[in-house]
């Protein structure tokens, strides 16, 4: 398993930019903010409602719903990582913040929380790193009281444009081969990043109980130049603490060999070009 990646504090911070410029992490900062604000709209977050943001990580969406009720409320930062907590806690404490929040170590799989206890359940990127998204779901739906809604987003990377669909065959040592393995990767039942799309999502909600839940698909297209350095930190940066990176994933399939031969492949062809990408993500507003 990789060794780049400490914890989830640093990936959150650092690692999940990896391989972009500053012009690109300023535009994802931006839309990771855009993002949190229509959460937040969906929620309807209201003076003295009990909220709380699963998997809170460095305090996204949490922040901005404390700061939304002016500390008259209670915001749950909850997370499983606790140096994700301490984090948080860190930052409210250097603001003078001592009252309107709660941390809570706990799994989103088992939440350590009575049955319909708060008004709102927020969630961003959480459920894509959860292999059994259905008991987290059960779980968000358990805590609610009734009249509660869960807002969230998540990305549904599994249909997102692969490498082989930027890449030209005549460049590409054992093209065939990377596709084939590319495509088992992204559609392995088992791996939490890619068990899932958007007609999944709806089926788990309404199991757990969640009445007409609207899950609306957002697709984002974006261009842009490869830079040198780009595609080796592509594939050595995992996607999350604990998660093997690209290279680990065809390791499992190749020699260490054959596949740094592909990525001086997919580096040489790709560094200079003009790449043209689609990403797809949900976001989810369910009423109990």
């Amino acid at each position: 398993m990789s060794e780049i990646c400490k914890n989830w504090t640093q990936w959150l911070k650092q690692n999940r930019f990896a391989g972009q410029t500053p012009e690109m992490i300023e535009q994802t900062t931006k839309w990771l903010e855009a993002v949190r604000d229509v959460i937040l709209v969906f929620a309807e977050i209201l003076p003295h409602e009990t909220v709380i943001d699963i998997g809170c990580g460095t305090g996204l969406l949490a922040f901005k719903a404390l700061e939304m009720q002016n500390c008259k409320g209670k915001i749950i930062f909850s997370d499983k990582f606790q140096d994700c907590l301490n984090d948080c806690k860190r930052i409210l404490d250097e603001s003078g913040v001592v009252e309107g929040y709660e941390m809570l170590l706990s799994p989103c799989e088992h939440i350590a929380l009575s049955e319909s206890s708060v008004h709102k359940a927020l969630m961003r990127s959480v459920l894509v790193h959860i292999v059994n998204k259905q008991l987290a779901i059960n779980e968000v739906y358990r805590i609610l009281k009734p009249g509660g809604k869960f807002c969230a987003f998540e990305p549904i990377i599994r249909s997102n444009t692969r490498y082989w669909e930027i890449l030209d065959p005549l460049h590409i040592e054992k093209y065939d081969d990377f596709k084939r393995v590319e495509n088992e990767i992204m559609e392995n039942p088992l791996d939490s990043l890619c068990n899932f799309d958007e007609k999944t999502l709806k089926t788990n909600l309404e199991i757990a109980g969640f009445g007409f839940p609207e899950v609306k698909l957002q697709e984002v297209k974006s261009s842009y130049i490869v830079q040198g350095g780009m595609v080796n930190e592509w594939f050595n940066n995992p996607p999350s603490p604990g998660q093997p990176s690209t290279k680990e994933r065809f390791m499992k399939y190749f020699d260490e060999q054959t596949v740094n031969k592909y990525m001086q492949d997919v580096q040489n062809y790709l560094t200079g070009r003009e790449i043209s990408l689609k990403t797809n993500a949900v976001f989810i507003n369910a009423k109990k």
